[in-house]
């Protein structure tokens, strides 16, 4: 009897080892799509005040949600067309004059500065004939790129991606309440009415702040944009862009942002208008930490600055940018229910 018990508890185990293998293996295989439905709940979370808005006009929600709809769809097929083929010439340009740039480093004034103060340690102009000579090479580029058949692929999946994620986005909108509805029927009846207070509040939040987020993230490209162009930046739309993309990291976003830009331009301009650019930043992200992110953000949720910081380190680390970004809104979820499930809970027992 007891060599059967063991025999049924090592079988028994064993197999619940292998169930969790097979599902770690399957999550690990769907992760992709896991990620887009990840993001298309979040994206659908910042529509979403949108539909209430407009519901809130006298406007019919299946009116509503077509209207959404319909500006989504228009502002991201614009963005496609008016946008993206640019910003591919941009991009194409700047890998044909990098070398050059490069190399043309040696005639700046700072360079020499450098090379007046520190020449004795390093020798600043080899280092920048080898960094040319490097970027020169279009065999170095291709492996930086990961070979012409990587980055055609790559581009492929970014735009399969995408398209999935902007109709998985409008699906979500449109039956969102529904599927709120089924999640609220799974909880038992006596803690119904505190499980959908509490959901209310949590997605309510995070759709304003996703929504702020990216306005904010908008702003600072669209003023980056106009900056460049109005000092003679080079490649003003493609920084703008990267403006735009680091800003969706809360915090240290902008800080990144500003700093890549200004180094971009120190090494494709002059020295005067990474100047220039790095102090209209400075001044930037004053204004955007005192006016325009409480305005902004201010019915959003909030949690400690410290917190914040490291739900986007670990974010980002995990899922990269897009990651940093759904980071927040989950730590502030859980820093929720830590405030109203498991210290009134503690504080009971």
């Amino acid at each position: 009897m007891r060599i059967q018990n063991a025999f049924r508890a090592g079988l028994i185990g064993s197999l619940g080892v292998g169930l969790g293998i097979v599902l770690m293996t399957a999550v690990q295989s769907l992760a992709t799509v896991l990620t887009y439905i990840f993001i298309a709940l979040f994206l659908s979370l910042g529509l979403d005040p949108a539909v209430k808005w407009l519901t809130s006009k006298k406007l019919p929600k299946w009116a509503a949600i077509l209207t959404v709809v319909i500006v989504v769809v228009g502002a991201v097929a614009g963005i496609i067309i008016a946008i993206v083929p640019m910003m591919v010439d941009q991009i194409i340009a700047l890998w044909n004059t990098l070398p050059a740039e490069i190399t043309s480093l040696k005639t700046k004034d700072w360079i020499a500065l450098i090379n007046t103060q520190f020449g004795s340690f390093i020798d600043i102009n080899q280092v920048i004939t080898e960094v040319g000579k490097f970027f020169g090479d279009p065999a170095n580029i291709s492996k930086i790129a990961g070979g012409a058949l990587a980055v055609g692929v790559g581009v492929a999946n970014a735009l399969t991606g995408t398209l999935i994620v902007v109709i998985l986005t409008l699906y979500f909108t449109a039956s969102l309440q529904t599927i709120k509805d089924t999640a609220y029927s799974l909880v038992p009846q006596s803690k119904r009415e505190k499980f959908i207070e509490m959901s209310e509040e949590i997605t309510g939040g995070v759709g304003k702040y996703v929504v702020g987020q990216i306005a904010l993230a908008a702003l600072n490209g669209i003023l980056a944009f106009i900056v460049l162009n109005l000092i003679g930046g080079k490649q003003a739309l493609l920084f703008a862009f990267l403006a735009f993309l680091f800003a969706l990291i809360p915090l240290i976003g902008t800080v990144m942002a500003s700093i890549i830009v200004t180094l971009g331009q120190l090494v494709l301009a002059d020295g005067q208008v990474a100047l220039i650019i790095g102090i209209y930043f400075l001044i930037y992200m004053q204004v955007e930490a005192y006016v325009f992110s409480p305005k902004i953000m201010n019915k959003a949720i909030s949690i400690p600055g410290s917190i914040v910081v490291i739900a986007a380190l670990a974010g980002g680390t995990l899922m990269g940018i897009l990651g940093a970004l759904v980071a927040i809104p989950i730590a502030a979820s859980i820093v929720l229910i830590i405030k109203e499930v498991v210290i009134p809970a503690q504080n009971e027992a």
